[in-house]
């Protein structure tokens, strides 16, 4: 008996730590709804239009003329509003020659990418304590995983540009570039602690800091 009742808490446990599915053909979110939820209210379902299931643009090559050599096109809930509740988005990358996606996480998603043009480096790090990097290059037609919450990048290592489309697990996923929120959080993270943490001096936290 006491074996059952821990099997029916387990169940029970991982019943309720999952996503609610949704309980009416869709929730397109309302951008100007004044309730707070966790995602976005529902638009009057007899105000949908069928643009809140659209969006155009990802045929248009993204400008990569910055100092990653990339542009990423998301297409979340705040783009297409349809996706609320939906728990999928997708997003294309495009990569000037030798441009990198920086490593970064999505808190709130897996991502699965798909290489459409060019050669791809990519790579993700295991949670601590083993820290494995995982890496592989991708040719146009490969795909590769990325699990929910790892640091993970992507590098262009061909002569040309390439682009890739990537699907995720959320219609709001999230982003934390892992450089700008260390160095470029507001207020700053005291140079002192960077220093420590990454074993370098304080000038040199602080020089690193004035570019972001």
């Amino acid at each position: 008996m006491a074996c059952v009742f821990i099997f029916l808490a387990l169940v029970f446990s991982m019943a309720m730590a999952a996503d609610h599915s949704p309980l009416q053909d869709f929730c397109v979110a309302d951008m100007n709804a004044q309730v707070m939820v966790n995602g976005f209210a529902c638009k009057n379902p007899s105000l949908v239009q069928a643009n809140d299931f659209y969006f155009a643009g990802l045929h248009m090559m993204g400008n990569t003329s910055n100092a990653l050599g990339s542009r990423v096109t998301p297409v979340f809930v705040t783009q297409l509003p349809g996706l609320n509740t939906l728990g999928i988005s997708m997003a294309r990358i495009d990569y000037a020659p030798w441009g990198i996606n920086q490593p970064h996480t999505h808190p709130r998603a897996t991502e699965i990418l798909t290489v459409l043009e060019g050669s791809l480096e990519v790579g993700f790090v295991t949670s601590n304590p083993e820290n494995r990097h995982i890496t592989k290059v991708l040719y146009k037609g490969d795909v590769f995983v990325f699990p929910v919450n790892l640091v993970h990048y992507q590098r262009n290592v061909g002569k040309t540009n390439a682009i890739a489309i990537a699907a995720l697990s959320s219609q709001n996923p999230g982003v934390i570039p892992i450089a700008n929120v260390i160095f470029g959080s507001k207020p700053d993270i005291s140079t002192d602690i960077l220093a420590k943490a990454f074993q370098a001096s304080d000038d040199v936290i602080s020089a690193i800091q004035i570019k972001f």
